[in-house]
């Protein structure tokens, strides 16, 4: 079986395999302050050219739900496409902390200005409604879209112009980043009020970096990762990681790998007649394939089942990463192409 399923379906990079078989017997302190975890914040602050707040976190939907339950008062709510992964793929765990995820039909998977400014006025009947407070973004999005600077330096205006703060999902920054014209690291730190990088489906094993550019949102937040079970005793093992993967670009050469391999799929199912969902430029791709075409492909590929626009089709996703080879790419071009010509 050869997986397209998702991104974390490899085990590690072997650079971090070695990096944490080699430092296996080192002692060091706990709780994120090894001098592992202290270099790996060094590289990032380094790359965003700017001090801020970094720290280390399990995976993504910790990650999101220790920033925003932090960031948020009691009766404030969050902004985010009706596709956000914190609305739609993470078992209510912001609304479990308290605060309601409001939803915006993003046909792109993209919040916009407008989109905005009308989530503020369906929430404009105070003190009766939940009051929307923070703006959360993705990069890439659910779909694999991707903001471009523009598009985000104008989020950035109305908010500001609105009193909003600015989260971005970075569970698959990397891919972003490897694209041209999208926002930088750099950018990042000047644009959000936090952020952030995500190490499980970029080659780490697991782990989450956590960037708060914003300092009064940095205030005391090691409280908030401490009580919702953010703070690993053993923080060094996501520290060797990050320091890995943003060590001689290993970030970004495997978020370009895995968008490169996806390109490979898009023009090959393109070239076959296949369309597709949406014209994703990352790592993710929706071909629409007829339901004989699925029974005969899933036989031997991973793939996850996206939606059904009819009875007859089904859009399906496939996702490739730092690990997919170009010769499994080709072998999925050749069978489903064979598919469709035999259908």
């Amino acid at each position: 079986m050869i997986s397209f399923n998702s991104d974390y379906d490899e085990g590690a990079h072997p650079r971090i395999l070695e990096a944490l078989s080699r430092t296996n017997y080192d002692q060091t302190i706990g709780y994120g302050e090894d001098p592992h975890s202290q270099a790996a914040i060094r590289q990032i602050q380094g790359q965003m050219g700017r001090d801020c707040y970094v720290t280390f976190i399990s995976g993504g939907t910790l990650a999101n739900l220790t920033v925003i339950s932090h960031t948020l008062l009691q009766y404030e709510g969050v902004v985010s496409a009706a596709t956000g992964h914190i609305f739609t793929n993470e078992t209510g765990a912001i609304e479990a902390t308290g605060h309601k995820v409001i939803t915006c039909p993003a046909e792109q998977g993209k919040l916009t200005p407008d989109l905005i400014v009308d989530a503020l006025n369906r929430h404009s009947f105070v003190p009766h409604v939940v009051k929307p407070k923070l703006v959360y973004l993705s990069q890439s999005t659910e779909i694999g879209t991707v903001y471009t600077l523009k598009e985000l330096e104008a989020i950035r205006e109305v908010c500001d112009s609105k009193g909003l703060l600015i989260y971005i999902d970075g569970a698959r920054l990397a891919n972003g980043l490897a694209i041209a014209g999208t926002p930088t690291l750099a950018d990042f730190g000047r644009l959000a009020d936090a952020f952030t990088a995500g190490g499980t489906k970029n080659g780490a094993l697991f782990g989450e970096a956590v960037i708060i550019p914003n300092p009064a949102l940095a205030t005391d937040f090691p409280h908030s990762l401490r009580q919702k079970g953010g703070m690993m005793s053993k923080g060094r093992i996501l520290g060797i990681q990050f320091e890995e993967l943003f060590r001689d670009d290993l970030y970004i050469q495997n978020g370009a790998h895995a968008n490169k391999m996806a390109g490979l799929l898009k023009d090959g199912l393109s070239a076959a007649g296949f369309a597709f969902l949406i014209d994703s430029p990352s790592n993710q791709q929706f071909p629409l394939l007829r339901n004989k075409e699925l029974e005969t492909l899933i036989k031997d590929y991973g793939m996850k089942i996206w939606n059904k626009p009819d009875s007859e089709h089904t859009y399906v996703r496939l996702v490739t990463s730092w690990a997919t080879k170009e010769e499994n790419v080709k072998k999925f071009i050749a069978d489903a192409t064979k598919a469709r010509t035999q259908g």
